[in-house]
Formats: structure tokens, C-alpha cells, sequence
């Protein structure tokens, strides 16, 4: 809705701005891709592919997928454009996502989402610069209880040791998981440590780290990942089930969490993904990313008491008395529009007492009343809404008078 619409505008505003500032060009991908590059790129068995994809055949036969995800689009237009040749390549996106799955309080069927990517570089400070971004944006909207959780995946060596222990250490208590982590026990056991059920939980009690698991050169990464953002004084603590629901992250990934939204504290991830490039046909580019669901930041922003901006309403009201009088503001409120100049005046006659409830409703700054007697003395009356103070203004001079008071005051 239009008083909605405002914070949305103001919100993606300031994320596009912020990207600006860290480098990062915007791009723009279809709202719908080929079934195959989700299911190669996002992966099979994970719960975004086998049951949230909004998959159709269209009248050439082709498998189409509205987007679920922003990384995987990004990547076929990395790809697509040859963008490799010029390394590093930084990209954000803002834009409407679909998955199938039970709407709740800023989760949607079609919600919104903004993400950015980072590729061709491979060491710990892209990873620090992605959380760091991804830090900043919610401190720049006033969130101030913001903490990153932080973990290792590893590469594909020291991920494969660690899946087959878990695998080994979950075999007699399979019983006691839930339906779904026992689908993923074959197929992505590591989504098991991710599963909310407290059954499941009860069960991962005393499972190894795969922290514990990681190779020399992956224990060096993270530990140069925790080294950089502790030098930028950026809270975060290590959290060693913290996995995310894609197959192509590797080593480092991470979770936004915001203090005082109970369980449902998470409202930004990402990590990074060296292999996705590949996977998709496309050389050995390393690479990083974040996304977040604007809906899951409004929603934050209002239960911390932020608005981003106040109410759009017109500099000027006209308030007209009359016929000829209506005649002469409607001229009026049009040469002031065309200056640039919000102007709102009734298009049908009303008494006084209504056009100031109008005005009053409408938060406008300044009413202008002209009426039949205003007119034959070529004067209007001009009153400041913020404390009922007025003063006459020739008729001649009031294009003019409002444009100064709209330049004094601004929007």
C-alpha cells in the first residue's frame, strides 16, 4: 500500500547506496531460469529444490523455474557474459523471489531479496568485506543489536571426512530424528545440524565440530576470516552447527542475528561458494556472497521502532471557496506540480471545516484558502499547519512565495 510503498523505497534507496559505497554494480536477472540451474546450482536434496521450487513447462517445451534464489541467476549472467575476464567483479540484486512454502510474518510465497556477490577473490578478506557489508547494512538502519555467527564448511576433503563420521555417529539414533532429517541423513547429512525440531537437537548433543575436521589450508582460512573481523571490531562468535541450506557453499559461512526476536533471530546469510562457477560450466572462480529478505527487515526495523521515512504528503493544500475560486486554485496547484512541487487540491466543492480535516489527515505543511472575497481583493490566505499561524499573500506572488518556502524547507 502507498504508505507502505515509502519504506520499501527508502530501504532498497539506502542498500543501493551502501553497495555503491563498497563497490558493488547491480544487476538484474529474469524473474524466471531454467529449472536445471537450480537444480545444479542450488542442489539436489535440499529442501529449496525437492519441495519450494514453483517449476512449470512452457509452450516450448522448456523446464522454467521462477527464481528461488538470487546466487545461482547471478552466476548464469556471470557466465553468460564472459565476466570473468575482468576479476575482481562485485554485483547486488533487489528483487522479488518465489518459493513454495507456508507464508508467515515476513516470509511470503513471493517475498523480496537483497544479496550481493563477490567473485575472483579466494582469501579471508572477501569474507571479511561480505560480513563486514553485510554488518554495516543493518547498522546503518539503526540496528544496533546486530551479532555475526560464523562457521567453516571446509573444502570438499575435509567436508567429506567429517560427513562420514556423522554419518557413523547418527546411525543408531536415527529413531530419534524427525522424518526429514532421516531423508538427509543419505543424501546432505550436514542439513541434520541445521533441523529446529528439539528432538533432533537432543540427538546432535555430543557430535563432533566440523571445525575439529578441517584441513591445514581450510583451519588457516577461517582462522584469517576471525583475525579480520576482529580487527574491524565486529562481534562474532563461532557457532559449529551453523550450516546453510545450499549445496554449493564452502569454508566460510555465516548468520546475521538481531537481539530480542526470540528463536526466529536470523535475518541475513550467506558465505562463500568456490565451486558454484564451475559446477555451472564456467572456469575456477572463487567466490562470496550474502542475501536477506527485505520483509525479514522491515519487520526487524518495526520492532525495533525504525521507520525510514516519514509519511509523503503535499507541501501545499488548496483550499478553495467557491466556484471561480476552485477554477483559479486548480490552475494553481498544477503550475506548482509542474515546478515540482507536491500540491494536492479537491476536485469537487467542500465546505472549509472539510478541506482542513482533508489537510489535517494529509500532514500537509502549508493551506492555502482562496475564496470569493480573496479573490476580489487579489489576496489569498496562507496558514502553517504546524501552528495555525497565517498571513495574507497576493494572488500575483504565490507561485512564487511557495516555491521560496519549498526551497527553505525541502521535502
Amino acid at each position: 500500500m502507498p504508505d507502505e510503498v515509502g519504506q520499501w523505497q527508502e530501504l532498497e534507496r539506502r542498500l543501493r547506496e551502501l553497495c555503491r559505497i563498497y563497490g558493488y554494480g547491480e544487476l538484474r536477472t529474469p524473474l524466471f531460469e531454467a529449472t536445471e540451474l537450480f537444480a545444479r546450482g542450488v542442489g539436489e536434496g535440499t529442501d529449496i529444490v525437492d519441495k519450494e521450487m514453483y517449476n512449470f513447462t512452457d509452450r516450448g517445451g522448456r523446464n522454467i523455474t521462477l527464481r528461488p534464489e538470487g546466487t545461482a541467476p547471478v552466476v548464469r549472467a556471470f557466465l553468460e557474459h564472459n565476466l570473468a575476464r575482468e576479476l575482481p567483479a562485485r554485483f547486488f540484486y533487489l528483487g522479488p523471489m518465489f518459493r513454495y512454502e507456508r507464508p508467515q510474518a515476513g516470509r511470503m510465497r513471493q517475498f523480496h531479496q537483497f544479496g550481493f556477490e563477490l567473485f575472483g577473490e579466494s582469501g579471508p578478506l572477501a569474507d571479511v568485506e561480505a560480513i563486514d557489508l553485510a554488518w554495516t547494512t543493518y547498522r546503518s538502519l539503526g540496528v544496533a543489536d546486530v551479532q555475526i555467527k560464523i562457521n567453516s564448511l571446509g573444502c570438499e576433503t575435509c567436508r567429506a571426512a567429517f560427513r562420514d563420521e556423522l554419518r557413523r555417529r547418527l546411525e543408531d539414533r536415527l529413531e530419534k530424528l524427525c522424518g526429514n532429517c532421516r531423508a538427509r541423513y543419505q543424501r546432505n547429512p550436514l542439513r541434520i545440524l541445521d533441523c529446529k525440531n528439539p528432538e533432533c537437537q537432543a540427538a546432535l548433543a555430543d557430535l563432533p565440530e566440523l571445525v575439529d575436521f578441517l584441513c591445514p589450508e581450510c583451519k588457516a582460512h577461517f582462522q584469517g576470516v576471525k583475525e579480520g573481523l576482529s580487527a574491524l571490531g565486529i562481534p562474532a562468535v563461532t557457532e559449529p552447527k551453523l550450516v546453510r541450506g545450499f549445496d554449493y557453499y564452502t569454508r566460510t559461512v555465516f548468520e546475521v542475528t538481531a537481539a530480542g526476536l526470540g528463536s526466529q533471530d536470523a535475518i541475513g546469510g550467506g558465505g562463500r561458494y568456490n565451486n558454484l562457477v564451475r559446477e555451472l560450466g564456467g572456469p575456477a572462480v572463487p567466490a562470496v556472497g550474502f542475501a536477506a529478505g527485505l520483509e525479514r527487515i522491515l519487520l526487524v526495523l518495526a520492532k525495533y521502532g525504525i521507520k525510514l521515512k516519514e509519511k509523503d504528503a503535499p507541501f501545499v493544500f488548496m483550499a478553495p471557496l467557491g466556484r471561480e475560486a476552485q477554477a483559479h486554485a486548480f490552475e494553481l496547484a498544477c503550475q506548482l506540480k509542474h515546478q515540482g512541487i507536491p500540491a494536492y487540491v479537491p476536485l469537487a466543492e467542500k465546505s472549509l471545516k472539510a478541506q482542513m480535516k482533508v489537510a489535517n489527515r494529509q500532514g500537509v505543511k502549508w493551506t492555502l484558502i482562496i475564496g470569493d472575497e480573496e479573490l476580489q481583493k487579489r489576496r489569498a490566505i496562507l496558514k502553517k499547519m504546524s501552528d495555525g499561524t497565517q498571513r495574507e499573500i497576493s494572488l500575483a506572488g504565490i507561485s512564487e512565495a511557495i516555491a521560496n518556502l519549498y526551497l527553505e524547507e525541502g521535502r
